[in-house]
């Protein structure tokens, strides 16, 4: 995954939408939105995969024309969107991109997470990278959050890229149709 090429396409549509809508949002205003849009984003994947859910026999929603899979993992490249925005807002890039080593460890990973414990350390470790000004707690939340993506459900970091590519696509369409 080419993590820095990835936040550079968060970041342009971040200033395009910023430009095109004309928001004049304070600094810390935008840094708390873009939290508040992870925070939502984080739930949306919960959401969607329904792993919580134990009382459902077939979990999981979908997008008309696509897979449970599919629909999660557009879901799940939004939450990377705001990850990679929020990291360079708090000057933090350095905490986001990982080496091929650290990638393949992530998807050939066999231990069986519970995915509930990761999503609550995620949102702690944000909140508290956030209250606190506490990059090491960013950085572990996006490591838990790959770890989630990838051991959890089973995506590619090919796969995420490509997803977010597309997804990114999406929402300069979107722009463009004055969403």
């Amino acid at each position: 995954m080419d993590i820095p090429k990835m936040m550079q396409s968060s970041i342009q549509l971040d200033r395009s939408i910023a430009e095109e809508k004309g928001l004049t949002l304070s600094w810390p205003a935008r840094i708390k939105n873009t939290l508040l849009s992870l925070d939502v984003e984080l739930s949306e994947v919960a959401n969607t995969s329904e792993w919580f859910k134990v009382w459902k026999a077939h979990k999981g929603k979908h997008d008309e024309g696509k897979t449970i899979r599919e629909t999660l993992l557009v879901e799940y490249v939004d939450a990377i969107d705001f990850f990679l925005l929020f990291a360079s807002q708090k000057q933090w890039v350095e905490n986001v991109d990982l080496t091929p080593e650290q990638f393949q460890k992530l998807e050939t990973s066999s231990v069986k997470l519970d995915l509930t414990d990761t999503y609550l350390a995620i949102k702690s470790m944000l909140f508290s990278s956030f209250v606190s000004n506490r990059p090491d707690n960013f950085r572990h939340a996006w490591h838990l959050y790959l770890k989630m993506g990838m051991a959890g459900f089973g995506f590619s970091a090919d796969e995420i890229e490509r997803a977010f590519d597309q997804k990114n696509k999406i929402n300069y369409q979107r722009q463009e149709n004055n969403y």
